[in-house]
């Protein structure tokens, strides 16, 4: 650390009036506002290499996983793609709520790129690249075992490789034990049992997502800690990389709004700033990504403010931006989709691992056709080829085009807005005809016959996840319907909106052409 540099200084809130869509994080005055990421990438791990920034996150059951974004200033944030394609187990042909791919770290080693991620139903994984926005290698089984979760690794100046992790409670029975195990240099495998490095269950009653540095001699553990909406950040360090550990909360809510302010990456400038990724559960818009200044004093890092002196960071919601080599005009990490490419974009993920005979973007250039998929799930959220993507903010507004083109009657196309529950508007082939529909949980209600091929859906979201829906056929001007929905978080995950074409039918053969997908600023409350 260069300490010589002064500390970020921290800004109050401005309170400047502005739209919740797009939401705000670089008002390019030299500051930024939290959360820096308003949308779920839970688990934040975060790189620099050179002057890039490298960010990847959980993704559950939701394909393709393990998301990467791209930063020259820590700020503005780009999605460049994804590390894996599908999960690694056939199990997850079926939707897996809550399953899959949990908090991943992120590394460069020997000249590549490392992610190791844990599925807390298989083991550990890894993965590899020469550059972050791909090709990934194909996962290796690094530990099968159930319940391990949260993996990092540490290659030390000797040459010797060791992996720390968590135990999922859900799975192992055990939530407040940290384990640091021996690894092989090439991180294909663990060499050893390890050693538990931490457990006090007293202090401590849930431990996870630790995450691994050494910095002047010293080996440190930064782990999240007493549960993901209420936790707070802990630092361990010692002398030696199997402890003993002493520990230190770093990071708490204290007085300020942004509750659970904990697990994610400490990650440093080329200057010599340092800075830490956190994430704050949301609800409903899951796991938001929040950015916080760190100050090291005596070897011990402190991050946010520490407002009421007692040596324990606060969050804060406004601070001076991170002094970088090039800053980024304002950007954000894309939502709207016009299909006009080749390939759906990166925003976009099924709800279970996909197989490209799902759409095409090739069959009618400027449209995305969905194949009917054979579907006998009893609520939406349980259907596999569903495409979908995160809340982008907390109010917006969400309108897609599509053109039916049913064979079957079952055959099913809309617009879905999914967590625990669901509601969906959709055109549905009756054997009288094509109908629109509402669709919520176990009931559905028949709104009007569609006598034209093409409709166009609407979602408006309110703050708090309150969600109206609307119709047109043909081009007729758009239709409140009576009903209101309130949107709730997944497994994990937060609420989600996309699209699907489905079938009733074993074999279908119809399908559905969607001409855009748009997200704008809530115009009807």
């Amino acid at each position: 650390m260069n300490s010589s540099l002064p500390s970020p200084s921290i800004q109050s809130p401005a309170g400047k009036n502005r739209s919740d869509w797009p939401h705000v994080a670089d008002p390019g005055d030299g500051t930024f506002r939290n959360p820096i990421l308003f949308a779920d990438y839970s688990d934040p791990d975060v790189i620099r290499h050179g002057d890039d920034f490298y960010l990847t996150a959980s993704s559950f059951n939701c394909t393709p996983g393990l998301p990467i974004l791209h930063s020259r200033d820590l700020v503005n944030w780009t999605l460049i793609g994804h590390a894996i394609e599908n999960l690694p187990h056939p199990r997850y042909s079926a939707v897996r709520h809550g399953c899959g791919i949990w908090a991943p770290s992120l590394r460069f080693h020997d000249g590549r790129f490392w992610i190791f991620f844990p599925m807390p139903d298989e083991g550990i994984y890894v993965v590899t690249a020469e550059h972050p926005a791909g090709p990934w290698s194909e996962p290796h089984l690094v530990q099968e075992g159930k319940g391990l979760i949260d993996p990092c690794p540490l290659w030390d100046d000797d040459g010797k490789a060791y992996l720390v992790h968590a135990f999922a409670h859900s799975r192992a029975g055990i939530k407040h034990q940290l384990r640091v195990c021996p690894m092989s240099p090439d991180g294909r495998k663990l060499s050893g049992s390890g050693k538990i490095v931490f457990h006090a269950p007293e202090r401590h009653p849930t431990i996870e997502g630790p995450k691994f540095l050494k910095k002047d001699g010293w080996y440190y553990i930064f782990a999240p800690a007493g549960g993901v909406a209420t936790g707070w950040q802990v630092a361990l360090r010692s002398r030696n990389i199997y402890g003993p550990y002493e520990d230190r909360i770093v990071l708490e809510q204290g007085a300020s709004d942004i509750n659970g302010p904990h697990q994610g990456a400490l990650v440093d400038t080329p200057n010599g700033q340092w800075w830490f990724f956190h994430f704050q559960d949301r609800g409903l818009y899951g796991r938001v990504v929040h950015l916080q200044p760190v100050e090291w004093r005596e070897g011990w890092p402190l991050i946010g403010r520490d407002s009421d002196g007692n040596g324990i960071g606060e969050p804060v919601s406004e601070c001076a931006s991170p002094v970088v080599a090039l800053r980024s005009a304002p950007v954000f990490p894309d939502s709207s989709d016009e299909f006009d490419s080749v390939k759906p974009g990166l925003q976009w993920q099924w709800h279970a691992n996909h197989r490209r005979e799902w759409f095409s973007l090739t069959a009618r250039p400027g449209f995305l056709r969905l194949f009917n998929q054979p579907s006998d799930a009893a609520v939406l959220s349980d259907t596999p080829n569903l495409l979908l993507q995160k809340f982008p903010a907390r109010s917006f507004t969400v309108e897609t085009a599509l053109e039916f083109f049913p064979e079957n009657s079952g055959d099913e196309a809309g617009l879905i807005i999914t967590g625990r529950t669901f509601a969906a508007i959709a055109i549905r082939r009756e054997r009288d005809g094509n109908k629109i529909l509402f669709r919520s949980n176990h009931t559905e209600t028949e709104l009007s016959i569609a006598d034209a091929v093409r409709c166009r859906f609407f979602a408006d979201v309110s703050p708090g996840g309150i969600c109206r829906f609307r119709f047109a056929i043909g081009e007729d001007a758009p239709k409140k319907i009576d009903f209101e929905f309130k949107a709730t978080a997944g497994f994990w995950i937060g609420a989600k909106v996309g699209i699907y074409s489905i079938s009733r039918n074993s074999a279908p053969k119809g399908y559905a052409d969607f001409d855009y997908f748009r997200f704008s600023e809530l115009r009807v409350c």
